[in-house]
């Protein structure tokens, strides 16, 4: 993936699993306790689809064959719900930071997690790779990405672990490192939207940055709002996160 990202699709078997996706999904938002984020306009619905290791989900099988990727074991799916008005400021979010939300697409990097009272950054979760399935047919609030990012991070943070061990790359704070390459990309990448539809892949180059795009004004989606299911299954090193293809 020269450009950090591809689409796939449409394919019925991609299909099908979005669709027995989706009825699901309706079932775990109306038996949910999860406080929505965002002023209640986003669910963030970690590990909330009861999808097997092999992906299969309700008697529907997950469909490995119309992707570019090997079968492995996956964790549960994401369940990510956009509704109308998203983002909105909330008590959890300061105001640079619903600032970023709102005007920056809340653009980053999947696995380099805010650590301690400090919020270092620190990949704590080296994903192989990042998948989304759209589960309605809702083009409000799309995935956005900044196109070749991946190419920028991975230079700047391999720049900023080589001086240490490999196998302490995961305990090195990356605040400073991160945060120029991220306003290199905003500089110097394209940023896009790719809105999809069930049937459809996204499928991200780990090291890409991406976010989700403000709800607007003229945006539709079903009463339930916008679903995507993700997948993000880890490798086993942060150093095969950072040097792999």
């Amino acid at each position: 993936m020269s450009a950090g990202w591809q689409r796939l699709g449409p394919d019925p078997r991609i299909r099908a699993w979005a669709d027995a996706a989706r009825r699901v999904a309706l079932g775990v938002l109306a038996a949910s306790t999860e406080t929505w984020r965002s002023g209640g306009t986003w669910f963030v619905g970690v590990d909330a689809l009861p999808n097997g290791p092999d992906g299969s989900l309700d008697g529907t099988p997950f469909p490995w064959d119309a992707l570019p990727l090997s079968p492995e074991p996956l964790h549960k799916a994401q369940l990510s719900v956009i509704r109308p008005g998203y983002p909105q400021p909330s008590p959890e979010e300061s105001p640079a930071a619903f600032a970023y939300r709102r005007d920056r697409d809340a653009a980053h990097l999947d696995g380099l997690l805010p650590i301690g009272p400090l919020k270092q950054r620190m990949v704590k979760e080296p994903h192989a790779w990042i998948l989304g399935l759209p589960l309605n047919k809702a083009p409000a609030a799309p995935l956005t990405l900044w196109e070749g990012s991946h190419k920028v991070l991975r230079a700047a943070l391999h720049q900023a672990l080589a001086p240490h061990p490999p196998d302490t790359w995961g305990e090195i704070d990356l605040t400073t490192a991160y945060q120029a390459a991220r306003k290199e990309v905003f500089a110097t990448c394209r940023r896009i939207t790719l809105p999809a539809k069930p049937g459809e892949a996204t499928l991200l180059h780990r090291l890409t940055l991406h976010g989700v795009a403000p709800w607007q004004p003229d945006d539709q989606a079903p009463p339930e709002g916008r679903m995507i299911a993700y997948l993000r299954p880890q490798l086993q090193t942060v150093e095969r996160w950072l040097t792999a293809p």
